[in-house]
């Protein structure tokens, strides 16, 4: 390959590994080794959420400055899972390169987090990664109840309500985060690959930021991953939020040697309420 391509790839590798087929499993072909009636008899958190809700849908073109190298979506399925007789949204996210560059570097990403409706916590979590030559499928089941994980036929000791990084993306939309200043850090406990982590969101500022859906008044997040992530790269990630109740995703910027790659949402629909902080 000539230092052209390489280059190229570069950007399209950087792009799909820091942003955001329907796979459908019921509670009943989990390892879990639950009951519904246990699972109705226990008392599961129960956490507010007033941003986000079933058919939400929001599309992505992912890029370079000028060069436009595939799309994405991050959707909610608009009928809800079940899980052992609790309801559960089927978040999906999927990315890909276009396909006009699959010869230089294919992408074929998805990752699927079934997310309890009334807790905001994941009951099991899909990820199908095709990366050029890489590939990566796997699945997590969370049990908590008992307090583990199942993965990769092994079980794993976990934090309660720990979540897969789909689900702590989720979580972070449903909070207040007007009521945090500037540099505040959030933590989560993030669940990868058999190891818990410490997932820290850190707040920034508060700007106006200008996407192909349109000018919205945004809180700027970073989310601080070192492992396990849709987030990983060697420089700071940063995504700002619609600063208002939904606290959409309108735009992911990674910094790389040579700038910032950057998915910027180009539609939405089947949000929950409006969005007041567009600005028209």
């Amino acid at each position: 390959m000539n230092n052209n391509n390489s280059y190229f790839k570069s950007i399209i590798l950087a792009i799909f590994t820091i942003v955001f087929f329907q796979i459908i499993v019921t509670g009943e072909d989990s390892p879990l080794n639950l009951t519904n009636q246990q699972v109705a008899n226990y008392n599961f958190r129960s956490h507010n959420n007033n941003s986000f809700g079933y058919g939400e849908r929001l599309d992505y073109k992912i890029g370079y400055k000028f060069i436009t190298a595939g799309t994405g979506f991050l959707e909610i399925a608009p009928k809800p899972l079940n899980r052992f007789g609790r309801n559960a949204y089927q978040v999906h996210f999927e990315a890909r390169s276009l396909e006009s560059l699959d010869w230089l570097y294919k992408v074929r990403d998805i990752f699927v987090t079934a997310l309890d409706v009334n807790g905001i916590f994941p009951w099991d979590f899909t990820q199908k990664v095709r990366e050029g030559r890489y590939k990566r499928d796997s699945k997590s089941y969370f049990n908590n109840i008992n307090n583990v994980a199942h993965f990769k036929d092994s079980i794993f000791t976990i934090p309660p309500y720990v979540h897969d990084i789909i689900s702590a993306f989720y979580y972070v939309r449903t909070l207040d985060l007007n009521s945090y200043k500037n540099g505040s850090i959030i933590y989560l406990d993030n669940f990868f690959d058999g190891k818990t982590y410490k997932l820290g969101v850190k707040i920034h500022r508060r700007e106006i930021c200008e996407v192909y859906a349109g000018k919205f008044n945004c809180i700027v997040i970073e989310p601080l991953i070192k492992e396990g992530g849709l987030f990983n790269a060697d420089g700071a990630i940063y995504i700002w939020l619609t600063n208002d109740d939904r606290k959409m995703p309108i735009k992911v910027a990674a910094k790389i040697p040579i700038g910032f790659v950057e998915a910027k949402l180009s539609s939405y629909n089947g949000l929950r309420g409006p969005l007041t902080s567009i600005i028209k």
